[in-house]
């Protein structure tokens, strides 16, 4: 199905769209994309066929090692990621070879949602940019340009001690490749371009994290690429 075929997408995203052009309008500055509600049973959920998109921004960023405060937030969730880095813009309908070609390299990543409301309606979900609040991503130079993933080990940090690892980490995602050429993909048929210098986070390489009221710390090692932490108050 087309994307401009499935009139809940259309009206999500063209919401999403609107929220975006606010914030950019307001001085805030582009950082990339997310996905996500790309699992098999999710995808028949909600008979589309592809994940959701949504976008993120340079005041949703936080450093590594930062304190989020999540007063207010009605379900706080985290969620390790790979992110990918684009080091050249890329067209709509491009190989998964030019798509890899693209990718300048990965580094780790914790996206913050606040999952405010039941995840049952795409149209919604898009419109409220599928829940997004903050990224945690590395300064650092990205590694692995064209993002192999060979020898990654996956490892999540609760309450002191690990709490799941993954020598897969796009067992629960899709491949990355599928999924930068799935973003361009859904970006141009809204009028916009996937373009060089973005980042776009590929999903949760295990089940999202509800972050319970006595946590206050969350780490993640993409061995051997880098390690991030987030702490957070309430």
């Amino acid at each position: 199905m087309n994307l401009r075929d499935d009139p809940r997408i259309v009206r999500g995203m063209t919401a999403q769209f609107a929220l975006r052009r606010q914030r950019l309008d307001g001085g805030d500055k582009l950082l990339g994309w997310k996905v996500g509600f790309g699992l098999p049973a999710q995808l028949r959920q909600f008979n589309i066929t592809g994940p959701l998109v949504g976008f993120l921004t340079q005041n949703a960023r936080v450093a590594p090692g930062s304190t989020v405060s999540l007063a207010g937030w009605a379900k706080p969730v985290a969620e390790p990621e790979v992110a990918v880095h684009i080091g050249s813009d890329l067209a709509a309908g491009a190989t998964l070879e030019a798509a890899a070609a693209a990718i300048a390299g990965i580094s780790p990543a914790i996206e913050l949602a606040d999952v405010h409301e039941p995840a049952t309606d795409p149209e919604r979900i898009l419109s409220h940019d599928i829940y997004q609040r903050h990224v945690v991503l590395a300064g650092v130079t990205p590694a692995r340009a064209g993002g192999a993933a060979d020898g990654l080990t996956c490892r999540v940090m609760r309450r002191g001690s690990e709490f799941a690892r993954t020598s897969d980490p796009q067992a629960n995602t899709g491949l990355w490749v599928d999924i930068v050429s799935h973003v361009a993909n859904v970006l141009a048929a809204f009028g916009e371009r996937l373009r060089a210098g973005e980042v776009i986070i590929t999903g949760s390489v295990v089940p999202p994290i509800a972050i319970e009221p006595d946590e206050n710390e969350l780490a993640f090692a993409l061995d051997p690429v880098g390690a991030i932490a987030v702490t957070f108050i309430r």
